[in-house]
C-alpha cells in the first residue's frame, strides 16, 4: 500500500475488452508508494512503482520558475471563484506570503469554483507546477518550505489539495510535507512507516494537473476530485479528502496509508464536467 492504491478488480476493461487499461498498458501498479525521502510520478498519479525509466529531473528544493495559468477553453457561465478587483499577478511574482490572504482572509468567497480561479501564477516544484494565489492561499511558507495557510473557502481547500499533492512529490519536502500536511491518525502512520521502508520506486514520466470539480463541501470537510495528466497524453482522477483542522485545510488519509482506499481512480476520456487548471501550456 501507499498514498494511493487502487483495487484492481474495479478497473473495467474497456467495452470491446480487447484494450489493456491505462494502469497495465504503462506497466503500473496502482497501489503507490511513498518511499523514504522519495516520492516520484509514475502513474497519472504521483506515487507508484515502475519497471524502468529514470527520473526526468532533479528535484529542487527552491522553486524557480513562475508561470501564468491557463485559461479556460471555454467562456465561464459562471463568475470566477475567487474574483478580486486587483489586477492578476504579473508572471514571475508570485503571490506575497504572511499577507492577509489564504486562511487569514476574514471574508473568502464561498462560492463553489465552476471556473479556473482568478489571479493565480504557477510556480515549479521539482518538476511539479503548483498554483499560488493571494486570496486563497498559500499565505505562509516554513523553514522546510512547505507551504500552508489556506482560506476556509471551497477555493482555498481546492488550493491546498494541489499544493500539497505537489510538494508531496518534493523528495526534499515529501517527510515535511506528511508531518506537517496530512492530519494525524493511523493513515499517517502507516504511510511515514512505509516510506521509511519501502525500496525506492522509479520514474517513467512527467505528471502536471488538469483539473478539479469539488465533490462535496462543508466547513470542516471537503472532497475535492483532482485531474492529472501524465506525459501529455493519458488522464486520470482521483478524490482527495481535505479536513479543517486547527486553522488550515489538511489532507486525511484512510487507515491503510492512501489518501483513496479502494476506491479506483477514473481513466478519463476527457474533462467534461471538470475545471481546466492547469499551469502546463
Amino acid at each position: 500500500m501507499g498514498l494511493f492504491s487502487s483495487n484492481p478488480d474495479s478497473v473495467d476493461d474497456d467495452a470491446d475488452g480487447g484494450e489493456t487499461s491505462f494502469w497495465q498498458e504503462r506497466g503500473f501498479v496502482a497501489s503507490a508508494i511513498v518511499v523514504g525521502a522519495v516520492v516520484v510520478c509514475l502513474l497519472v498519479w504521483f506515487f507508484a512503482r515502475g519497471d524502468s525509466g529514470t527520473p526526468t529531473s532533479q528535484a529542487t528544493q527552491t522553486p524557480s520558475t513562475v508561470v501564468p495559468t491557463e485559461q479556460p477553453t471555454e467562456e465561464p457561465s459562471v463568475p470566477p471563484a475567487t474574483p478580486t478587483d486587483e489586477p492578476s499577478t504579473t508572471p514571475g511574482t508570485p503571490p506575497p506570503i504572511n499577507g492577509s490572504g489564504g486562511c487569514k482572509n476574514k471574508h473568502p468567497d464561498m462560492r463553489t469554483p465552476r471556473a479556473a480561479p482568478s489571479a493565480v501564477t504557477w510556480q515549479f516544484e521539482a518538476d511539479m507546477l503548483i498554483p499560488l494565489q493571494a486570496a486563497g492561499g498559500p499565505a505562509a511558507m516554513d523553514s522546510h518550505g512547505v507551504r500552508s495557510c489556506f482560506a476556509h473557502s471551497p477555493t482555498g481547500a481546492v488550493l491546498a489539495t494541489l499544493v500539497m499533492l505537489g510538494q508531496i512529490r518534493n523528495p526534499d519536502l515529501t517527510d515535511a510535507v506528511l508531518a506537517t500536511r496530512v492530519v494525524a491518525g493511523p493513515g499517517r502512520s502507516r504511510a511515514v512507516a512505509e516510506a521509511r521502508n519501502s525500496a525506492t520506486p522509479k520514474a517513467t514520466g512527467q505528471v502536471q494537473f488538469a483539473g478539479f470539480k469539488v465533490i462535496d463541501y462543508t466547513t470542516r470537510r471537503a472532497i475535492i476530485q483532482v485531474a492529472a495528466e501524465l506525459n501529455n497524453d493519458n488522464v486520470a482522477s482521483l478524490p482527495i479528502t481535505m479536513v479543517w483542522v486547527n486553522g488550515d485545510w489538511k489532507a486525511e488519509l484512510q487507515p491503510d496509508g492512501t489518501f483513496n482506499g479502494e476506491v479506483a481512480p477514473d481513466v478519463l476520456q476527457g474533462l467534461e464536467g471538470y475545471v481546466r487548471f492547469s499551469g502546463a501550456g
